[in-house]
């Protein structure tokens, strides 16, 4: 008899729940959150399992690895979708959830995501840890700007590192006795900056022997983080019949609200991956306001702005450049300035 299971995952433990074809509760349990764990407790008491469900999350990815590797027919689900079918029940608990996630598996009423490698997930962890040490720099020094205001100086727009280490000499020389005062903060700064260097140099490395970078770098806007969250992010270009829903997937296209007679559109959905959003904004935005070089895109870009504003068209040619980057990718062909 084919028989269905839900898993509803926490930090420590995870709510099992089995379900036969006809949607009764055959069996419920609650284990630690190994997959070796969960994987041998399905095979002992699930002979004719089907369909195992469980939702995104923190643990998804190590969970779901671990038990493809043994063999246990499991789906990640999208949990934004699962959300709206569990909170059917009035009562929410755990119990209530892999019971949920089990119908769900038995139905085959969901939506699901597509998993990518550890390989993948080890080079985004490199461009996360990039963008922390980008932020903790960045409050280090609004930090140091906002301490000297307290003495009534001010470090001004020195934002190079040989720059602000002159300034802060000249600075100073009318206060002597702040230099000590701010020695372990600079330090701190000085120590992420050498990392962030250090991170640069790997990221830049690793996208110049990747192929398909090198390729996604010839269209102007488009750096070596950018090429390199484009590909971790989408994995496999076949995944979109078309250029244009890499821009749906990156929440790049407009929400959408249409019943009867009313239909309206408004911000960006802000769905999928932020990471490759927040890449493709930035792209765009050194297309439209840095690039010298014209190119249609640009030209398209800018007579945007000046209809609908610059973050409009930053967001228009955002989307523009993940269909573009597809395309390239799909063909395996470079950019063409013409």
């Amino acid at each position: 008899m084919p028989i269905y299971a839900g898993l509803d995952v926490s930090d420590k433990a995870t709510h099992v729940c089995v379900v036969d074809v006809e949607g009764a509760v055959l069996r419920r349990e609650v284990m630690a959150s190994d997959p070796a764990i969960l994987a041998k407790w399905l095979d002992r008491y699930c002979p004719d399992l089907v369909r195992v469900v469980m939702e995104t999350g923190p643990l998804s990815t190590f969970l779901y690895h671990g038990m493809v590797a043994r063999d246990v027919p499991i789906e990640c689900i999208c949990a934004r979708h699962a959300k709206g079918v569990l909170s059917a029940r009035v009562n929410k608990s755990d119990v209530h959830d892999a019971e949920g996630l089990a119908q769900m598996a038995r139905t085959g009423w969901f939506k699901r995501i597509h998993m990518k490698a550890s390989a993948t997930h080890f080079d985004r962890a490199a461009i996360r840890i990039r963008a922390q040490l980008i932020t903790a720099r960045t409050a280090m020094i609004n930090q140091l700007r906002g301490l000297l205001k307290l003495f009534g100086l001010q470090l001004g727009s020195a934002r190079a590192p040989g720059k602000r280490t002159e300034r802060l000499a000249m600075l100073y020389s009318q206060r002597p006795d702040l230099e000590a005062l701010f020695a372990p903060l600079l330090a701190s700064i000085e120590a992420i900056e050498e990392q962030l260097r250090t991170s640069n140099r790997n990221l830049e490395k690793r996208a110049a022997s990747d192929p398909v970078c090198a390729r996604l770098m010839t269209v102007p806007g488009v750096g070596p983080i950018t090429a390199l969250t484009y590909t971790m992010s989408i994995e496999d270009p076949h995944r979109f019949a078309r250029g244009d829903d890499v821009g749906a997937y990156a929440g790049l296209v407009p929400r959408r609200s249409q019943s009867g007679e009313r239909d309206t559109q408004g911000h960006i959905s802000k769905a999928g991956d932020p990471m490759l959003r927040r890449s493709l904004y930035e792209a765009a935005n050194i297309l439209l306001t840095r690039l010298k070089r014209p190119c249609a895109l640009q030209t398209w870009g800018k007579k945007l702005a000046e209809a609908k504003g610059p973050k409009r068209a930053k967001v228009a040619v955002a989307r523009k450049l993940a269909a573009l980057l597809h395309s390239l990718w799909l063909n395996e062909t470079e950019f063409r300035w013409a």
